[in-house]
């Protein structure tokens, strides 16, 4: 689950970058953009469009958290089960966002948002009626898929269709309005759990994906194949991503239950790591690579890259563990669970615009690591919590010091990304930087519980897992300050580049 940054990162186009200036240096010429205005309906339409379909993605991520103990007693999952029903989500979101990018850079980028709404909208509601644990992992699978086909491309139809002059209050629009899909994701998801069946949870989100669909097909206007996008799509590029990131998560989420030695566990490490591997080597040999390996050169762009892997394992952590902690050992009930964290939400909204100012006007290096470094001292506040701790004396001082953290660090952190590269390698830059955002709630997912201690553990309840809770929560915070570390090192001091 990723507060406020999910919203603005996710631009999923990109060009070579070399051979467009050569070009438009020769030719005289520049990129084309829309010439929309946010003041007409046309204009309103295509923000109402990108924000109904980015929504129900980032509303699907974090309401499903606050679900997972009553889908675990209905279906019978153990705790194995539930890291699945969350990273299965996550893997295929965060493996397959850069090519849900270039297909719509090689596309119709309107046809493939739409596509990619009406396959969340199905899987959502197949997802709703699933009678057994394995069809609902399928379908959170799925899910993950169709939302690589929407989140890249729905900033994109902002970023093509809006004059130069209404575009940032276009994408701000949607920020804000995506932010607030997000963080409402605890709350909705525990109200909806209070009168009916987690099963509510999925159906809910199907008329919003489906309602983005039929607005962007009726309102949105077609767009021509952007020139210098690439002829084809690394499909191989992709398929070896996603399957290096299942291999080694496989791994990671089994591996305590069967044992390193296991041959399949084994099995899953080699394939992953192979395929990570070859992942590698084939980008650097194809013509149009899903990822071209080159935006790497910047430092500070490898940097905030590093921590927002750091910070959003310990984001992804922290929300996975809490709802199972809040509700399974301190006995709160769902929609209890799911408004414990509202000051988290209203944090956000206040201070994590002004926190983008601020850094559009110091630059991004001071709020990502001041940011960080309070985040941290808000993961070591959740270690308190266990059995016996009251809202108002443990939980509530720990969501307002993480959350000041939070709101300090998510806008600059996407400003050192975006400007650290041309502006033509944007789309490619905040895909990626998005994608190792999901990756890094994937393998903090698989892999925390590991850390802490509890990773065999059959049941997410009981003292032995509060203890566990407490020492992931001391991890999480230590991943906080290395991400500050990383930020302090790597970010430019100066102003955001234009």
């Amino acid at each position: 689950m990723r507060f406020g940054y999910d919203v603005t990162s996710s631009i999923g186009y990109y060009v070579n970058s070399r051979r467009k200036r050569t070009r438009h240096a020769q030719t005289g010429t520049a990129p084309t953009r829309g010439a929309l205005s946010l003041d007409g309906a046309a204009g309103r339409w295509v923000v109402a469009a990108a924000v109904l379909g980015s929504s129900a993605v980032f509303l699907e991520g974090t309401v499903v958290n606050v679900a997972l103990p009553p889908i675990g007693r209905d279906l019978g999952f153990s705790l194995a089960a539930l890291q699945w029903l969350v990273d299965g989500y996550l893997l295929t979101l965060s493996a397959l966002m850069l090519l849900g990018g270039a297909l719509g850079d090689r596309y119709d980028r309107r046809r493939v948002f739409a596509v990619g709404c009406v396959a969340f909208g199905a899987s959502c509601a197949c997802a709703a009626l699933a009678p057994t644990a394995a069809l609902l992992l399928l379908c959170r699978v799925v899910q993950g898929a169709a939302g690589a086909l929407l989140v890249p491309n729905s900033l994109a139809l902002l970023e093509t269709s809006f004059r130069e002059a209404d575009r940032g209050r276009a994408i701000g629009h949607w920020t804000a309005w995506s932010a607030v899909s997000t963080a409402a994701g605890p709350f909705a998801g525990g109200g909806l759990l209070q009168i009916g069946s987690w099963r509510w949870v999925f159906a809910t989100i199907v008329p919003v994906a489906l309602a983005a669909a039929w607005a962007a097909w009726r309102h949105v206007a077609p767009a021509a194949r952007r020139e210098g996008a690439a002829p084809s799509v690394d499909v191989g590029g992709a398929l070896l991503a996603t399957l290096g990131l299942a291999g080694t998560t496989w791994a990671l989420i089994e591996g305590p239950t069967r044992g390193v030695r296991d041959a399949w566990v084994l099995g899953a490490v080699a394939i992953g790591v192979g395929a990570l591997v070859a992942f590698v080597v084939a980008e650097r040999r194809v013509a149009h690579p899903l990822l071209p390996l080159s935006i790497f050169r910047s430092r500070q762009f490898s940097g905030a890259n590093g921590t927002t892997l750091l910070v959003y394992a310990a984001l992804g952590g922290l929300f996975f563990l809490l709802m199972l902690e809040l509700q399974n050992v301190l006995g709160y009930g769902p929609l209890a669970a799911g408004t414990a964290l509202l000051p988290l939400n209203a944090l956000m909204l206040l201070v994590s615009p002004r926190a983008g100012k601020l850094a559009q006007r110091i630059g991004p290096r001071l709020p990502m690591t001041v940011g960080s470094l309070v985040a941290a001292v808000g993961m070591l506040l959740f270690a308190r919590v266990g059995p016996g701790a009251h809202y108002v004396d443990t939980v509530l001082p720990a969501i307002l010091v993480f959350g000041v953290g939070l709101s300090v660090l998510v806008a600059p952190l996407t400003a050192a990304v975006l400007g650290a590269v041309d502006d033509e390698l944007a789309g490619v830059a905040s895909a990626l930087n998005n994608a190792v955002a999901r990756l890094a709630g994937l393998l903090a997912i698989a892999a925390l519980p590991i850390a802490a201690g509890f990773g065999a553990a059959r049941e997410a309840s009981g003292r032995a897992f509060a203890a566990g809770f407490s020492r992931a929560m001391v991890i999480c915070a230590g991943l906080c300050a290395a991400g500050a570390v990383v930020a302090w090192a790597t970010v430019r001091r100066g102003r955001r580049a234009a």
